[in-house]
This record gives C-alpha cells, sequence and structure tokens, in this order.
C-alpha cells in the first residue's frame, strides 16, 4: 500500500553495523561484490510522493555516508503496479535486491519459487523489531522479511463533519454505523469514500465483513486449503449486500481511484467531501499529501470496524496488513545491512514521522503521539488476533478473484454467493 517524510537523522548505534550474513547472500552475484569492495543495490518501494519517499531517500543517503562502499538505487513504483512489476522482475534475472513485501500468500509463492532468502536476524536485530512482528514474516521458524511498522485497518473519519452531523460518539455495531450515514447525508456529505477503481479498497469491506463473521480457525484453515465453504464466508457478502441498502458511498465510487488526487476517496476525505474512509494505516501519510496546504488533516480520528450480530469472529480481531522488506534470492549481505539500519531507533522514529504511522520498534513508539494513531496502537494491542488483508494470506490469483468478485456485488452485477463461488474457482485452478 501507499507510504509516507521528515527527514531521516541517521546515527549507527546497537548494532555496529557489523552486517549479517543472509541465507543465500554470497559473491558475485548480479555483478556485485560482497567482499568489501563497492556494491549498488536496487531498492523498490512504494511510497507516494511527499514525506515517505523522501524518508527513504534521507535513509539511503545516511546509509551510504557510514558505508561509503554500499550505494542504494531506488525505484519507487506506484501501488497497484507494484505487485505485478515484482513479479515479472523476480521471474526474470533482473529482481531487485531489496522490495517491498506484502507477506502472506504471495510471500509463500515468492518461497516456494526459491525467489527470496531466509534472513538471519541477530540478536539486536529481534529486540529492535520484536518476535510478534516478525511472526507474519516467518515460515517454519525462518525469517523472510523485516516489517518497519504495524498496520491495523479501521475506518478513519473527519471529527469536524461528524460533530456538524450530531454524532457525537464512534459507531460500534453495523446498525449504529447505518445511522450515523443518514445523519451525515442529511449535512450533504458522502459518508463513506471508496476507491472502487482499483478494487482493492472496495474489496476491503468484505474483508472486515468475514473478520467478524468467520472464526479465526476457519480463516487460518482456509489458507491452508484454499477452501472457502463455511457459510461464514456467503454471511460476509449478505452483510455487504445489506449495508449498501443505505447507500453509504460516494457518487461515482466505482470508478474512483483511491490515492491519487482530490478526487480520489482519500482526497475526499482530505477535503472533506467526504466523513469517513476504511483503510490500513498508511492512511494519514496519504492524505496529508492530498489536503489544500500539504499538511496533515487535523480533525482526523480513527475507530476499529464496527461489529456484527452472531458473528464467529472476535469482536476486538483487527484486519491488518503486517508485510515488511525482502530480499531476492541472489541479493549480497549489504542488503541485509540496510534492513538492520531501518529498525533501528533513530530511524524508526523518522520513517514513523514520515508515514506518520505506528513503528515496530517499540524504543521508537514515543514518538506515536497523534490521537488516531494511539487509538489503532490500542486497538490492536487489545486484539484476540489480528488477519492479514485477504488478498495476501490467500495469494494473488484467489485474493484478485475475490477483489474483482465483491467490485461487481457493489456495482450490482454479482451476489454473495458469487464472491464464493469465483474465489473457490480461482484456488481451484490454482
Amino acid at each position: 500500500m501507499m507510504r509516507k517524510t521528515h527527514s531521516a537523522t541517521a546515527i549507527a548505534i546497537g548494532l555496529g553495523f557489523v552486517l549479517a550474513t543472509t541465507g543465500c547472500a554470497g559473491g558475485d552475484d548480479n555483478g556485485k561484490d560482497s567482499s568489501g569492495g563497492k556494491v549498488t543495490l536496487t531498492f523498490w518501494e512504494n511510497a507516494s510522493p511527499g514525506p515517505g519517499a523522501q524518508y527513504f531517500e534521507d535513509a539511503v543517503k545516511s546509509y551510504h555516508a557510514l558505508h561509503p562502499n554500499v550505494t542504494i538505487k531506488i525505484q519507487r513504483i506506484q501501488n497497484e503496479d507494484f505487485d505485478g512489476k515484482l513479479q515479472t522482475a523476480l521471474n526474470s534475472s533482473s529482481a531487485p535486491d531489496i522490495f517491498l513485501q506484502r507477506g502472506g500468500g504471495k510471500m509463500q509463492a515468492m518461497l516456494d519459487a526459491g525467489q527470496i532468502q531466509a534472513l538471519d536476524l541477530t540478536a539486536a536485530d529481534t529486540a529492535n523489531v520484536g518476535t510478534a512482528a516478525l511472526a507474519a514474516d516467518s515460515v517454519d521458524g525462518k525469517v523472510y522479511a523485516i516489517p518497519l511498522d504495524t498496520q491495523p485497518e479501521g475506518i478513519y473519519y473527519s471529527k469536524d463533519l461528524f460533530r456538524q452531523a450530531g454524532i457525537t460518539s464512534t459507531p460500534t455495531t453495523m446498525d449504529e454505523l447505518e445511522s450515523d450515514v443518514a445523519k451525515l447525508k442529511a449535512i450533504h456529505v458522502a459518508p463513506v469514500a471508496v476507491g472502487a477503481k482499483d478494487a482493492w479498497p472496495a474489496a476491503h469491506w468484505y474483508y472486515d465483513f468475514a473478520l467478524r463473521e468467520c472464526s479465526r480457525d476457519t480463516m487460518q484453515q482456509a489458507g491452508k486449503s484454499l477452501k472457502f465453504t463455511d457459510p461464514c464466508w456467503t454471511k460476509a457478502g449478505e452483510d455487504l449486500a445489506a449495508f449498501l441498502k443505505v447507500s453509504p458511498f460516494q457518487k461515482g465510487f466505482l470508478t474512483a481511484s483511491s490515492q491519487q488526487g482530490a478526487g480520489s476517496s482519500a482526497g475526499m476525505l482530505a477535503n472533506h467531501k467526504a466523513a469517513m474512509e476504511l483503510m490500513g494505516n498508511w492512511e494519514p501519510g496519504v492524505l496529508a499529501g492530498l489536503t489544500p496546504d500539504q499538511k496533515p488533516l487535523p480533525d482526523l480520528a480513527w475507530f476499529p470496524f464496527p461489529g456484527v450480530a452472531g458473528g464467529q469472529g472476535d469482536p476486538s480481531a483487527i484486519m491488518g496488513g503486517s508485510g515488511g522488506y525482502s530480499l531476492s534470492k541472489n541479493a549480497p549481505k549489504e542488503a541485509f545491512g540496510f534492513l538492520e539500519f531501518m529498525v533501528t531507533k533513530e530511524q524508526q522514529e523518522a520513517y514513523a514521522k514520515a508515514f506518520v504511522t505506528i513503528p515496530v520498534n517499540k524504543a521508537a513508539q514515543g514518538v506515536v503521539t497523534d490521537s488516531y494513531n494511539i487509538s489503532a496502537l490500542q486497538a490492536f494491542n487489545k486484539a484476540a488476533y489480528s488477519m492479514q488483508f485477504l488478498d495476501t494470506e490467500y495469494g494473488q490469483n484467489v485474493g484478485n478473484a475475490m477483489n474483482t468478485a465483491v467490485v461487481n456485488l457493489i456495482a450490482g452485477k454479482g451476489t454473495a454467493a458469487d464472491i464464493v463461488k469465483d474465489t473457490n474457482t480461482a484456488a481451484e485452478k490454482g
């Protein structure tokens, strides 16, 4: 997803930057000398123009100042294009050394294809990241990506618009959310913005209904079997269809992008044209780049996805991303050194300020002062469990089919049963 700046003050601490050797890091692969000579690394990320993109530029320069033999070339790729271009590169001889990793089924597919390497973390690395954050990027006890932040998903909203609509507390049930939709319509504001053109933002509504309707065991078993036969999957689609009856989304939502420009769903929230958007915690950074003054939205707040009656999922469960950054199979050990660098306290503080996010390094979490991030962090810490975004958890083929089927439903071209049918069909085709 999109990400975001401040300038980084890089101070080498803790590790002494004695670079650890990764599982497959080696010698002269791809013409790179990792024996002490000059090394040029390629780094693919998806930050939106602005503070986040500047953070990576600053981090790369700071790392080069500490390690003059290491040059890192950044390639910034628009979020919706990232997965396709990365897969093409991994399948060829042009794989980047360091790249954004979504995790889940997508990471498992790369591992199965031998395209990424295990990371040999030091005790200092593990302390910086935390075992809980590393768990989602591990397979059979081996770590394949290092996360930089936590990404709890929820509904971001404008406190000013809620106040104008007479909404005095955030909704905890779908009935309450539907009541708030009506109040917002009364003041001629789009209640909820969604960028359905990009598919995944609309699909996240289905993901969160599934999180409430399906038990943790059901969702985890589906990840192993790729069979979506439990009735909860259909019930989640029915919940979404029922919510659509109150027309919660903005006009033209089917052709709206999610994060590009003032007319996008994020742009509508940033400019008070819409009151809410369901999104992960990269949202504040994206909004900051879309407000009229290019500054953080001053009245932004957050609440967790509401509960549904009779659901099998724990009502405190959180949907969220947990991907990080991986190394391709032939990346030299210097690439791992840069990952270690980005999870040190000073870099994590700079990263958190840049992306307006929650850093994984607990020593850096003191920089989390915005009320929306504090709310998200508190909900995340209280959650009985978290699930990765479903198009990540279940892999690209299944995820794309699910996303498309959800968009069909909200466009009036499909049903809840069709979501399950199309998802199962994609899983069977592999």
